[in-house]
């Protein structure tokens, strides 16, 4: 059994091939990207482009999956290692760079799906509308509201417009609700989830969650 066999020996049927065939990127690496880089990794992925623009800070280890040790250095390089210590096969091509709408449909040309984690809402109605137009027929997965904590359950997925899904409670905001794990890593979860499970199937067999 190979490296990989034994990785992704307990997904579920079909699952860790279609990652594996696919080229996922993700947009920002705090708390939702870097925790859906690791969970895509974890279930078979292996063709992962990462954009951010940031370095690792002791304050985001309290959500996003670093480790003191990485502490100082470029949130793409400490995800790429991070990344690596899971599985040493994966491709990660990383873009130290601020995300704008001149810039995305190149960084992400060929990808099967995107990752919204971005910041400020303004950056991702920008990224959003810059994906539809630009990469016609690309999954995209976004986050909204998770930051407090308690009420779990209140974080969703939806995908009312298709190959558009939005994860989150929709409504939290971090300003005065601080954010910390564990509804993050719940959101991150949900759309980690949403990716397998629409890379998994034929367009007409996606799941309405």
């Amino acid at each position: 059994m190979t490296r990989y066999e034994e990785l992704t020996s307990r997904d579920p049927p079909g699952m860790a091939e279609a990652l594996r065939r696919a080229r996922i990127g993700i947009a920002g690496l705090g708390g939702l990207g870097s925790n859906v880089a690791m969970m895509l990794v974890r279930a078979g992925a292996e063709d992962l482009v990462v954009v951010d623009h940031d370095i690792v800070e002791m304050s985001n280890l309290n959500r996003q999956c670093y480790f003191a040790e990485h502490v100082g250095m470029r949130k793409v390089d400490a995800c790429e290692a991070m990344l690596h210590g899971i599985n040493p096969d994966v491709r990660v091509e990383k873009h130290f760079a601020k995300l704008d709408a001149s810039n995305i449909r190149g960084v992400f040309a060929g990808c099967e799906a995107v990752v919204e984690a971005l910041d400020a809402a303004s950056e991702k109605r920008m990224l959003i509308e810059a994906v539809c137009a630009g990469l016609p027929g690309a999954i995209l997965v976004c986050g909204n509201g998770m930051a407090g904590c308690g009420d779990a359950n209140a974080i969703r997925t939806a995908n009312p417009f298709g190959a558009v899904v939005m994860c989150g409670d929709g409504v939290s905001d971090a300003g005065e609700s601080g954010i910390a794990a564990p509804r993050v890593m719940v959101c991150a979860g949900h759309m980690a989830d949403a990716i397998a499970e629409m890379l998994s199937k034929e367009r007409g067999e996606w799941k309405t969650f």
